[in-house]
């Protein structure tokens, strides 16, 4: 059974490839939230970003993903070594990785940690959950950015998160154990702050790395549509 049974996959048509930047080893993306990272099973999930990019570079290839409905910086690498070199990084952590993400409620600490290992949630896929017993250790670290209250008086908070491991749906459980899910997400949110946004209010603001020829130190940003 879905976690999501009335989903119906429209992947936005504009822009249809939004590239920050490309040389002759990488090509750097801001992804829109809405469109898959990779095809999935259906035939009508085969429109991606990764076949959306291997129609101009045909040579790219994955080398990690953002979830559909979160937007922002994305990496694909355009040749065998630097597809090794850079999945070397994430594998080991020296990539670093910052999103923002608006919240629901009012987060109380100006900044904190959130340590708690995750798990798929088999009976509800894709969802995760919080599992002591057999998670995998999943560690992000928040900063409050700015807190507001809308016209229905319900309250918000901007957050800065950095995961330190790359588990999936990470950022969204953690916030969700923290007693802040993040607004407008589908899998994890309930009324109100499912109605509060359109879309996940998830974004990658920026990827740092060392670039898989030259080595040195690289940083990419994605503007945030949702501030």
């Amino acid at each position: 059974m879905s976690a999501n049974p009335d989903f119906i996959y429209l992947p936005p048509m504009s822009p249809y490839l939004d590239i920050i930047y490309q040389d002759d080893d990488i090509v750097v993306l801001n992804k829109a939230s809405g469109i898959l990272s990779v095809p999935g099973r259906l035939p009508e999930h085969q429109d991606c970003l990764q076949n959306r990019v291997q129609r101009v570079f045909p040579t790219a290839t994955i080398v990690h993903r953002l979830d559909m409905a979160t937007s922002g910086i994305m990496i694909m690498a355009l040749n065998k070594p630097a597809h090794v070199a850079i999945s070397r990084q994430f594998e080991q952590r020296k990539t670093k990785k910052s999103y923002l993400a608006r919240v629901f409620g009012l987060v109380e600490q100006a900044e904190g940690s959130v340590d708690l290992p995750l798990s798929c949630d088999w009976p509800n896929r894709p969802k995760q959950k919080v599992d002591f017993e057999n998670g995998k250790k999943s560690l992000t670290h928040y900063r409050v950015l700015s807190q507001s209250k809308s016209a229905d008086e319900h309250a918000s908070t901007l957050l800065e998160l950095t995961p330190i491991t790359g588990r999936s749906h990470q950022l969204r459980v953690h916030m969700l154990a923290l007693g802040h899910v993040i607004l407008g997400d589908r899998l994890y949110a309930a009324e109100p702050a499912l109605t509060m946004s359109s879309r996940l209010q998830l974004h990658a603001l920026k990827l740092s790395l060392f670039h898989p020829s030259t080595e040195q130190a690289i940083t990419f940003n994605a503007p945030c549509p949702f501030i």
